[in-house]
């Protein structure tokens, strides 16, 4: 699944993504705000992120930007809506990606193998933008904030002693855009956590998990 501000008490990790191989496949690579594609784009093909993380953007009809995933390694990105891409996607870091085009995988000769690999990646897809939206419409700010650090911390985040370290590539205004809130408010959530000593901030964009069954029960609105 698209690392998503997800529900954790629903989230079935035995479905998490694995790093795919770039060995015998096409492999493209794309710089740091460049996109791979934009909505209204003929759907030729789909891609598997092999490193790096990729944004899924959409505007909305009064202008405003909605953050609807961000792509890492794992992650298959380009399923077709009516043939055509339904969001922008851009890479907010060097990112590598296989390459697959979509009349080969309708093929009735293609690989099989791969076919369930992206039938259970489309599965996801659809898990997780189930779940965003439900946390968009049930969750207070820090709830938010707190199940998108969850997410991460249990998708990429590193270990550092007896913590987790989790960097966070996308700037405050992508995580305001994903999580329905405005920048200002995620900015102050950020403080609200530090100053209850949940997390610590060691770069902008290095967060540091220093008591992460605090922020899961947050994540769960487990108030025991």
């Amino acid at each position: 699944m698209y690392v998503t501000a997800s529900l954790p008490d629903v989230v079935n990790f035995e479905t998490k993504p694995t790093k795919p191989s770039i060995a015998r496949n096409r492999t493209i690579t794309v710089k740091p705000g460049k996109h791979l594609y934009l909505e209204g784009d003929a759907a030729e093909r789909i891609y598997e992120v092999a490193s790096g993380v990729l944004r899924l953007t959409r505007i909305m009809e009064d202008g405003r930007r909605q953050v609807i995933a961000f792509g890492y390694p794992g992650d298959t990105v380009g399923f077709p809506s009516g043939g055509s891409y339904h969001t922008d996607c851009d890479a907010l870091v060097p990112t590598t990606l296989i390459v697959h085009h979509r009349a080969d995988l309708e093929s009735t000769k293609g690989n099989p193998a791969l076919h369930q690999r992206l039938l259970q990646a489309a599965l996801r897809e659809i898990s997780a933008m189930q779940d965003h939206f439900l946390m968009l419409g049930r969750k207070s700010s820090v709830e938010k904030l707190a199940s998108f650090l969850q997410a991460l911390a249990d998708r990429v985040g590193e270990p550092l002693g007896e913590f987790t370290q989790v960097t966070l590539p996308m700037p405050r205004a992508d995580i305001a855009d994903f999580l329905g809130l405005t920048t200002e408010t995620v900015s102050r959530t950020f403080t609200q956590l530090r100053k209850s000593q949940i997390i610590a901030i060691d770069h902008v964009n290095t967060v540091v998990i220093l008591k992460p069954l605090a922020l899961k029960a947050i994540a769960t609105s487990d108030e025991d």
